[in-house]
């Protein structure tokens, strides 16, 4: 301290390794002062500097910042309602990434208008926010579609590919005729003659059980090439409605059996070619033929002409 009251500080070489103090840090006053860290020093002579001008702002960013803060809220706004999608989609389609081309290939079945509509691809669909899996999603829930694959090809193109069921049959359940795959699956509903040729089953449980009785008759395959329809009965057996309206009546078990027999009877007899209403070999040691209507009448009518000629003789 001077003559005047002042207090000096004296100024002391650093040594090596030693850091310089401030003097309001070495100040061993009253009060004793804590100290920031440097990291919020430095915040704080920023903001200082910032408020005292010595900082230049350049001119506009209060309003570009003004705007980037609004258009957040606004986006964020848009998410919680749901509505972001649609503006990416409007946004993207209208610098040139809306959806122009429609590559679509492996439909038999399904129409190419179906797969638009489903995707809602009218012209303004945006490429870039097109969600590829939800389209997959949505084409497998078709009738005849078992897989869909959608491939984005920028700017403007869509690829869709589709792996499409098999029809094995016609299933007839009540009044219904419904396509059906060889597990049973129900494809569609039967709406035109265009599966006319393929095989008919009917009743309750003939869906499921089809593909492996076709199987096993394939050792008789002129049997097997005249049945027009395969009747399920009581979900058990089988009865086989022929081309030229013959029924063959199945037994529950050893089917195979059954065939051989009647195949040997058509080979020597040509019993399925004479006037038979239906051929019934549910039992196995023998088998009953039920006659036509007309051949059942010109039966009767030769039964009694003989009895009348027995009659007649008899009496002379």
């Amino acid at each position: 301290m001077d003559g005047g009251g002042r207090v000096v500080f004296a100024l002391i070489g650093r040594k090596s390794g030693e850091t310089r103090s401030h003097p309001q840090d070495s100040y061993a006053g009253g009060d004793d002062r804590r100290v920031l860290p440097r990291p919020l020093r430095r915040i704080v002579r920023f903001g200082i500097s910032l408020a005292t001008g010595r900082i230049h702002v350049p001119d506009h960013v209060g309003t570009l910042a003004t705007f980037a803060f609004m258009g957040s809220v606004g986006l964020y706004g848009m998410s919680l309602g749901g509505h972001a999608q649609d503006v990416a989609q409007a946004t993207t389609a209208a610098v040139g990434f809306a959806i122009e081309d429609v590559r679509v290939s492996g439909n038999s079945e399904t129409s190419e208008i179906d797969i638009l509509q489903l995707l809602g691809l009218d012209g303004t669909t945006s490429l870039v926010a097109l969600d590829v899996d939800a389209a997959r999603r949505k084409l497998s829930e078709l009738p005849w579609v078992q897989y869909a694959e959608v491939r984005k090809v920028y700017p403007r193109t869509i690829e869709v590919m589709l792996k499409e069921r098999e029809a094995f049959g016609v299933w007839q359940h009540g009044s219904d005729l419904s396509l059906i795959e060889r597990n049973g699956s129900i494809i569609a509903p039967l709406r035109d003659s265009k599966f006319a040729s393929l095989p008919l089953f009917v009743g309750r449980g003939a869906e499921a059980a089809a593909a492996k009785f076709v199987d096993d008759m394939a050792e008789w395959p002129e049997i097997r090439s005249r049945v027009k329809a395969y009747v399920r009965v009581a979900g058990r057996r089988w009865d086989l409605h022929l081309d030229n309206g013959v029924v063959l009546k199945l037994p529950e078990t050893n089917v195979p059996k059954a065939l051989t027999v009647l195949a040997r009877l058509e080979k020597e007899q040509k019993l399925l070619e004479r006037d038979v209403a239906a051929v019934d070999l549910r039992l196995e040691d023998r088998t009953t033929i039920e006659l036509t209507a007309a051949a059942t009448q010109r039966r009767n009518d030769a039964v009694e002409a003989r009895n009348k000629a027995l009659k007649k003789a008899g009496e002379t």
